[in-house]
């Protein structure tokens, strides 16, 4: 008949039915950035890096860099317990000034500023919670650069273009502490 209605038993069973095509699609899939993080880790100690420069502050600048990094990015708890779940530690190893380009005189009219960081994230056994077979390191370091470029005629300062670097190393190192894909 073209006039009758499913039964209410029918339209519940079909709706049962797409409800779980739907969802046993999603099954393996993980939401939020907690899928990009090992689940093992809920806590992340990161002590004060150290630093090969003679410039002073730039370990303290960067430790600041990369805890607020990992607060913003990550599912992790920065702690100051070095019974966390992880530590993840670094150390400046270099850090250099170019020119990039020069004026007639001789002055430089813009230049870049370049850091080099080693890092280790480990658990609290020892272990790597990162694997870097990719990298050509040890491996339980990781190198990570990063650059700022500074134009003193307009008025910035190698600081300015420390702290570019030291946020694109901070960025860098909490990418590293994704998943592997």
């Amino acid at each position: 008949m073209a006039g009758t209605r499913p039964s209410a038993t029918g339209v519940a069973s079909y709706s049962v039915f797409i409800l779980l095509v739907v969802f046993s699609g999603c099954a393996g899939y993980q939401i939020g950035n907690q899928s990009l993080y090992p689940a093992e880790v809920r806590t992340v100690y990161v002590p004060m890096f150290d630093s090969n420069s003679f410039r002073r502050g730039l370990g303290e600048r960067l430790t600041e860099a990369v805890v607020k990094e990992i607060e913003a990015k990550t599912p992790y708890k920065v702690v100051d317990d070095q019974n966390a779940d992880s530590v993840l530690s670094g150390r400046i190893v270099s850090e250099r000034k170019s020119v990039l380009v020069p004026s007639l005189s001789g002055d430089a009219r813009e230049l870049q500023v370049g850091m080099s960081v080693e890092v280790s994230w480990v658990d609290r056994r020892g272990r790597m919670l990162r694997e870097t077979a990719n990298v050509p390191l040890p491996g339980e370091i990781v190198n990570i650069t990063g650059t700022g470029n500074v134009v003193p005629e307009v008025g910035q300062s190698i600081a300015t273009a420390q702290q570019q670097a030291i946020c694109r190393m901070a960025e860098q190192i909490v990418g590293l502490m994704e998943k592997p894909w």
